[in-house]
């Protein structure tokens, strides 16, 4: 047998329709380019869009270093500056790499799709399985933290604290629903204040002589560990890799970049540079107060807290940094509504993943990707009540999985390259994956015990489901011949079997349907053996006799109380007198005028379509009329 050339001919896409040749007949119905472009992101959107997370992790970034090196006292806290440097340099290595990455697949896919090119198929997997964890966390982490901050300033919501995240997430959706577009138009003005605030915050502090006052001096316990004054090599990798949480979202751009405008790579390598500037920018600066200000943690009060008190003062502006905090960290899950959805997309398309995955609808949304993901995030929501610190282990052990991944891929892409800079590049990307593995392994080890081990169960899991789905719509292509040219068609004697309960319009139209489709049509209705409903199937009879449409009506007797098992024993009884004979059984049911009518409806079409496709090989041929009033 002939073998089609198509692309990706050997394997099956239920999205994808029959191709059919172009006439100069057949009008267009593709959306203007203008109309599609409006859709898709420019550099400051994409920003507003995409960068929230990695934005907002200065929030808990600084204060997550601080934590780690108050084990070693106020010494251990001198060290607070060089680990965010040491941190703001791997920042630089993965912004120059994922620049990198976007300009070598400008189809997005970040890590997933550098290992697939250059690493293999499971390496893939292991990365897609880390970022599709890492971006439900993210979301899950991003809502709680956001409502933790407004429980902070209004202690009597705090035992709502559920249905907030609940409602906050149902609004992010809601948003994203719309359009990724409109999603990034709603988010810029609080992501302009927010980092509006924090320059502000750090200019100030730098120039102000004396911080006003300080939680520590102001009555709340300080969490600095007494009499410590060694520090270690592995406190400072802890430190270092507990920090490194402010990275998370670095590479949610280069997911992303089929979102952006054209050129959008370009756009996208440009969204990323900035990125990088503004987060290492604030890192730095909130790092470089903490140190001159000799900022200690307490308890009860973030780092980011203290530090608007010292330099702006308690006052109206203190207060701004702690509502644009709160809005931004709430916000920072869109993150992930905007990157996920295209990484699903990507693989649905390699039979990864239900191909409906990669549907688009109105406004270029990926509708069944966010909402999705707003599913399981209600899930952990739930399973959390709502408490960041239960879901906080979980997160940013998936990033840095794909950020190793993402490096190793892109130092094998640069040997397969040829020109002046590659063993440059190369170094680079060497060196980005040598420092994210390093960190993949301490915060996985530091955070084992609080959880992390569900992070290294779930994604095996997740992998051996992607393969579970591939395989399956391997073994359906096969069945169905894809990328086989297949036999010619040939004529075989249809019968239509129309299952009728009384005598109605829709009768008429199903009639009409099935003598239209087969070369033989037959009402069958079902009789039960008590009296009441042998004489509405009598009354059935006569006025059909009466009617006289020309298809004769065969009544099938049952025993039971079922509308299946009588129609199923008469479709293998005419398979087995003719053999050659194509079955039908068309099934008649109204489209409601409403959808909420649909629950008036008694469900018989389901009940008997789930009988014919469980017992028989007969088609199935469900049609929906719309009455008209």
């Amino acid at each position: 047998m002939a073998v089609l050339t198509t692309p990706n001919a050997a394997t099956p896409n239920a999205a994808t329709p029959n191709a059919v040749a172009p006439s100069a007949a057949t009008p267009s119905v593709e959306e203007p380019p203008d109309s599609a472009a409006r859709h898709r992101l420019t550099v400051l959107t994409g920003l507003a869009a995409l960068s929230l997370d990695a934005m907002a992790s200065v929030a808990y970034g600084p204060e997550a270093i601080v934590l780690v090196l108050a084990a070693a006292g106020a010494h251990g806290l001198g060290f607070t500056l060089p680990v965010t440097l040491a941190i703001a340099g791997l920042l630089a290595v993965l912004v120059a790499s994922y620049r990198q990455v976007i300009a070598a697949f400008p189809d997005g896919g970040g890590s997933y799709a550098v290992a697939k090119a250059h690493l293999g198929r499971r390496a893939s997997l292991v990365a897609a399985a880390s970022l599709v964890l890492d971006y439900v966390l993210n979301v899950a982490v991003a809502v709680t933290a956001g409502v933790a901050a407004l429980t902070s300033a209004f202690p009597a919501l705090y035992g709502e604290r559920l249905w907030i995240c609940l409602a906050v997430l149902v609004l992010i959706t809601a948003v994203n629903l719309r359009g990724i577009v409109d999603s990034a138009r709603v988010f810029i003005v609080p992501t302009a204040i927010f980092i509006g605030a924090i320059l502000v915050l750090i200019v100030v502090g730098l120039f102000r002589e004396a911080p006003v006052s300080t939680a520590a001096s102001s009555g709340h316990a300080s969490v600095l560990a007494d009499n410590a004054t060694a520090v270690g090599t592995l406190l400072l990798l802890k430190a270092f890799a507990a920090g490194c949480s402010a990275l998370t979202g670095v590479e949610a751009l280069a997911n992303a970049v089929p979102s952006f405008r054209a050129p959008a790579a370009r756009r996208a390598m440009r969204a990323e540079t900035a990125l990088g500037v503004l987060l290492g920018g604030m890192l730095i600066g909130l790092s470089a107060l903490i140190s001159r200000f000799g900022l200690q943690p307490v308890e009860g009060v973030t780092v980011l807290a203290q530090l608007a008190d010292a330099s702006l003062g308690h006052n109206w502006a203190f207060y701004g940094v702690q509502f644009a905090t709160m809005v931004l960290l709430a916000l920072s899950a869109n993150t992930s509504f905007g990157g996920l959805p295209v990484l699903l997309k990507l693989l649905a398309r390699d039979n990864y993943l239900p191909h409906v995955f990669g549907l688009k609808v109105d406004r270029q949304v990926h509708r069944h990707g966010v909402v999705w993901l707003a599913a399981v995030s209600a899930a952990l929501l739930v399973f959390s009540g709502g408490d960041t610190n239960t879901l906080v282990p979980l997160f940013a052990i998936g990033v840095f999985v794909g950020f190793t991944i993402a490096q190793t891929g892109m130092v094998l892409h640069w040997r397969g390259e040829r020109g002046p800079r590659r063993a440059g590049k190369a170094l680079l990307n060497g060196l980005g994956a040598l420092l994210a593995g390093v960190c993949a392994v301490v915060v996985t080890a530091t955070k084992f015990h609080d959880g992390a081990w569900l992070i290294v169960i779930a994604v095996p899991l997740l992998v051996a489901l992607f393969e579970h789905v591939h395989r399956t719509y391997g073994r359906i292509g096969e069945r169905l011949g894809i990328g086989r040219i297949p036999e010619p068609p040939r004529r075989q004697r249809s019968l239509v079997l129309v299952p009728v309960s009384s005598l109605t319009r829709l009768t008429s139209e199903a009639l009409t349907a099935a003598v239209s489709l087969g070369d033989e049509v037959r009402a069958v209705t079902v009789c039960h053996a008590d009296e009441e409903d042998r004489v509405t199937t009598e009354a059935l009879e006569r006025d059909w006799a009466l009617w006289n449409p020309g298809v004769d009506l065969v009544r099938l007797p049952s025993e039971r109380r079922t509308l299946g098992r009588p129609i199923t024993a008469y479709v293998r009884a005419l398979v087995a007198a003719e053999p050659g004979a194509r079955v039908t059984v068309l099934i008649a049911e109204t489209e409601p005028e409403r959808r909420w009518q649909r629950l008036l409806q008694n469900q018989r079409g389901a009940v008997l379509a789930h009988a014919v496709r469980r017992d028989t090989d007969a088609v199935i041929c469900r049609l929906r009329f719309r009455m008209a009033p």
